[in-house]
């Protein structure tokens, strides 16, 4: 069985993190939106239940799924969606159909690429109005501020997809390519007319750079309403990835290596 429903495995860190993107006061997700995970020592991945809500999150609203099974489903073309379902389907327990989130591919598709602790995909409003707009794929193409350069670095554009298969498929294309280009994965994923992932290796660094990304995107949504954005540019910020305080604030704000 691919998924399981598991309590025991589920960390106090990752109901915390959850609950902290859930908040309803820091507008990132409303509902049952958004989804959590934290990488187990065994490969496997803990992630938030389809239907739960993040505010709310127990032990008990989380599931484990091997990650292989998942990625064999993205890269074969005859897999389905009904494929998709049965391999995240924990079972019925209490009188509760227990079933991993339908974007848990994202998540899945990060371990598989670079295995990383936690992975955080969240709908923050801001955001998701520069990913609903003409500016979508260039929105963040370059900085805006410098801690922006330092906790976001450089992002992943991810064009709209249905979420399940469709979207897990493009999104680890997209990764893949990235990773093979930069030698390492991107801090932050935009997903066009949908939201964005943060990758770290801390429930702080995924934090952070969640609401970094909430900042860049209000910034520019006021430049535009006043003329347009003026970015820092590249060789403004090229030094910052060089510089060893840089380096060392980068690691401790966002969790990279």
């Amino acid at each position: 069985m691919a998924t399981i429903w598991q309590p025991e495995l589920v960390t106090d860190d990752l109901i915390a993190l959850t609950r902290s993107l859930g908040e309803p006061a820091k507008d990132l997700v409303i509902l049952a939106e958004g989804n959590t995970s934290q990488l187990l020592a065994d490969g496997r991945i803990v992630v938030k239940a389809s239907g739960a809500y993040m505010a709310a999150a127990t032990s008990h609203d989380f599931v484990a799924t091997d990650v292989p099974p998942l990625i064999e489903l993205m890269d074969d073309p005859a897999s389905t969606q009904e494929d998709l379902t049965t391999l995240l389907d924990a079972g019925e327990h209490a009188g509760v159909r227990r079933r991993a989130s339908i974007e848990t591919l994202v998540h899945v598709a990060v371990q598989s690429v670079r295995p990383t602790a936690y992975v955080a995909h969240t709908h923050p409003t801001p955001v998701l109005g520069l990913l609903a707009s003409v500016h979508a794929e260039t929105a963040f193409a370059e900085w805006v501020y410098s801690d922006e350069a330092v906790v976001i670095g450089i992002p992943l554009f991810v064009p709209y997809a249905a979420p399940g298969i469709a979207l897990g498929r493009i999104f680890l294309e997209r990764l893949r390519d990235y990773v093979a280009e930069r030698g390492e994965l991107p801090s932050l994923v935009l997903l066009g007319n949908h939201g964005i992932v943060a990758i770290g290796g801390s429930a702080e660094a995924v934090e952070a750079i969640t609401l970094m990304t909430v900042k860049g995107a209000r910034t520019r949504v006021q430049a535009l309403s006043i003329g347009g954005v003026a970015g820092l540019g590249d060789d403004a910020v090229a030094h910052y990835f060089q510089r060893t305080d840089m380096i060392e604030r980068r690691k401790n704000l966002a969790g990279t290596a």
